[in-house]
């Protein structure tokens, strides 16, 4: 380790490792075929670079993205090593120098993209020499179960032996022991626990370190809000604009000193009482990443916000020297937010993105979770806004049947096919579709072994055994779009449900960051009071729990609701039930003709045992965007209280004197300060100003109950 330190600090100018950097680096450096499973930012990059200078020799890096191998060959060659790249953005004058060079041992490291594993004789020239180590960076990619599966990436297996020296025998004709092998890392942020599993076993890996780290996101406050499409780009402005990060001066920093906020303790699946008293979010909002569905919405959506703040757009159909000229300027910071496609972001070293916005929901948690882990990379208190509907899940579903189209059309392909090599126009011509659907196609075909692709494009029929693998992979995409959506849904702490989907052991506290933690910090939602009717469907939904516990939501809402109501209606009003506290679920399965179906079942918590006549004051919903103007106050009939109060602003000194005092009742009664009063309630009274007990009922939300509780010290404060 002290040779380790050495090079970390005069090598790559670092006084200290990261955590669990030194693991991967010592692990790696002592020879031994590792995994490692890091977030975004939390420096993978160096837990191959310094072993590889600890070992000598040459690393050969393979990876996927062109911007990252730029990124890394630059910060490498600036540090004074010798680092070269092989990828189709290069020149191919260029791509040969660096194969002389590497064979001639005067490279540190080699980047290459792993279609170039498809080139004749291009192994073999690498193989000549034989690595100090192999990095394989993104290696998710290589498993049919991730989230971006590449074919191209399914050809290292049968690579790696020759490259990192297995199987070649000595001149004396003896094997060499596995301890002599060049290690292997594998590098990716998003891997669950299945396809780990399939990394380690597409690669061989021997005796392999698997070193899972670091999911839980600190500083980084996720909130989730379900909009209607036509609300989305006015959410994304209020967001970026002057609205709800700049809402009080006066606020301190929202995510504290203490590490575990509002949640401090909780356990994972605890109800969690939050006290809705106005906690402005004072955060600053760019640099903002915005991820939309498509080209024509990121046009758009580019020019809106250009308006006002400095911004690009960011997708596939651009120029690629537009999109350079969009990425360097976010780089440089010569705009603040680059509105993109899911094309952009991969490998971008930018540390201080404070907001990733998503205005669509993604196809996989594993994406969502790749996108958003390009938010406070340095640390900082950052956001992730997700915004969906319905809608977006039926979009999906679209893209999905034109990307894995019905078995029959999969079997014309594959019978279109021959040991003859043909090229994608013919098969194009032939069964009367467009170059890029026969792409697309084949690249499923060739993924479970049904078609064969060189280097120059030209396919060629592989086994018969596809389908079965073809069918798997399609549940499986159906799947990850399910839990996606489940994921949205999702009643509780938003870092703990990405942390158990991808089997972190950190999993035994919420993070006190996200809308269901801390939904007084969130950006967009807002909350009210329930209605007369949803307050009946509330307390049916506790009565029906009262009566029988750890019921399966489902079923819940068949039996008790589904001649009223829409599911979606329902879930909110489960999910608040969840936020305040009062409900709790948990996540069960079962298994249906092969496919495992989730689902969940709820409980009341000690507190919703509790709970009797007060749930009116108890449960809070999320408003609506925008928020409605309040109506006016109407004058009552004679004998009726009146409500009105004068159009009259609140008294700001007033208001803040008022939250102070309903904070101290509710610490001595051990509620939240919303069961005292709501943050309209004190408004009405900072604008009315009583200073006698009838003129206090006049205020909307005070009744007797309220009068005789708390009449005389609001007076004390309103008439001082």
């Amino acid at each position: 380790m002290a040779d380790l330190l050495d090079i970390l600090r005069t090598r790559f100018g670092f006084d200290s490792f990261r955590p669990h950097q030194a693991e991967a680096c010592a692990a790696l450096a002592d020879g031994h075929d590792c995994l490692l499973v890091m977030p975004t930012g939390a420096g993978k990059s160096l837990c191959y670079q310094l072993p590889a200078v600890a070992r000598g020799g040459s690393a050969l890096v393979v990876s996927p993205l062109i911007s990252l191998m730029e990124d890394q060959v630059s910060k490498l060659s600036a540090q004074g090593l010798n680092a070269a790249r092989i990828h189709s953005g290069r020149p191919r004058e260029e791509s040969r120098q660096a194969c002389f060079d590497w064979a001639e041992g005067k490279l540190d490291f080699l980047f290459i993209s792993p279609e170039r594993l498809r080139v004749p004789g291009f192994v073999e020239w690498l193989a000549k020499r034989k690595p100090g180590l192999v990095a394989v960076d993104e290696a998710h990619c290589i498993s049919q179960w991730g989230h971006d599966f590449r074919p191209d990436y399914r050809l290292l297996g049968g690579r790696l032996d020759m490259l990192r020296g297995k199987g070649v025998r000595h001149d004396s004709g003896e094997l060499p022991p596995e301890s002599s092998q060049t290690p292997v890392i594998a590098l990716t942020a998003t891997a669950t626990p299945l396809v780990q599993r399939d990394i380690i076993e597409q690669l061989g890996l021997h005796d392999c370190k698997r070193l899972i780290h670091g999911f839980r996101r600190t500083n980084l406050g996720i909130e989730v809000v379900e909009l209607k499409p036509s609300q989305r780009a006015d959410a994304v402005l209020e967001v970026l604009g002057s609205g709800s990060f700049s809402r009080s001066e006066k606020v301190p920093d929202p995510f504290g000193s203490d590490p575990f906020g509002s949640s401090a303790g909780a356990g994972a699946g605890e109800g969690v009482r939050h006290n809705f008293a106005e906690l402005p979010a004072k955060l600053s909002q760019t640099p903002a990443i915005v991820y939309v569905p498509s080209r024509k919405e990121c046009e758009a959506l580019a020019a809106r916000i250009g308006e006002s703040v400095p911004c690009m757009p960011y997708h596939a159909g651009l120029s690629a020297a537009d999109r350079d000229r969009a990425q360097a300027a976010f780089l440089a910071g010569e705009v603040s937010v680059i509105v993109a496609t899911i094309a952009f972001g991969m490998g971008i070293d930018k540390h201080n993105v404070r907001t990733v916005i998503h205005t669509a929901l993604p196809g996989s948690v594993e994406g969502y979770y790749q996108e958003i882990g390009r938010a406070g990379r340095d640390g900082k208190p950052s956001r992730a806004i997700l915004m969906w509907g319905w809608n977006d899940k039926r979009l999906h579903e679209w893209f999905m049947d034109r990307d894995y189209p019905p078995v029959k059309d999969m079997r014309a392909l594959w019978g279109a096919l021959s040991n003859r090599a043909t090229d994608l126009e013919s098969l194009a011509s032939e069964l009367d579709l467009d170059v890029s659907t026969i792409g697309s196609r084949l690249d499923k075909l060739a993924a479970q072994g049904g078609a064969s692709i060189d280097a120059e494009g030209y396919v060629t029929r592989g086994g018969d055994k596809w389908i079965d693998g073809y069918q798997k992979q399609l549940e499986h995409k159906r799947d990850q779009l399910d839990r996606m959506l489940n994921f949205a849904q999702g009643h509780g702490c938003r870092m703990l449900a990405l942390l158990n989907h991808f089997g972190d052991p950190d999993n035994t506290r919420s993070c006190g960051r996200c809308d269901v933690c801390a939904p007084q910090q969130c950006a967009l939602k807002s909350f009210r009071a329930p209605s007369a009717r949803e307050l009946a469907v509330l307390r049916q939904i506790m009565d029906a729990l009262r009566g029988r516990d750890d019921l399966s939501t489902g079923k819940l809402f068949r039996d008790n609701f589904e001649q009223h109501m829409k599911r979606g209606e329902f879930e909110d009003l489960l999910g608040a039930l969840v936020q305040n506290g009062l409900v709790t679920t948990r996540d069960d399965m079962w298994e249906k003709d092969g496919r495992v179906i989730q689902f969940k079942r709820a409980s009341l918590t000690d507190a919703g045992r509790e709970i009797e006549d007060d749930l009116a004051s108890a449960v809070m919903l999320p408003g609506s965007f925008p928020a409605p103007e309040p109506a006016k106050a109407t004058k009552h009939s004679k004998g009726e209280r009146s409500k009105n109060v004068a159009d009259k602003a609140p008294d700001p000194t007033l208001v803040e004197a008022l939250k102070t005092w309903r904070l101290q009742q509710a610490k001595a009664q051990g509620v939240q300060a919303f069961r005292i009063f709501g943050n309209k309630t004190l408004d009405a009274i900072a604008a009315a100003k009583p200073r006698t007990r009838d003129e206090l009922l006049d205020v909307p939300g005070i009744g007797p109950a309220k009068l005789e509780a708390y009449g005389d010290g609001i007076l004390e404060i309103t008439s001082g």
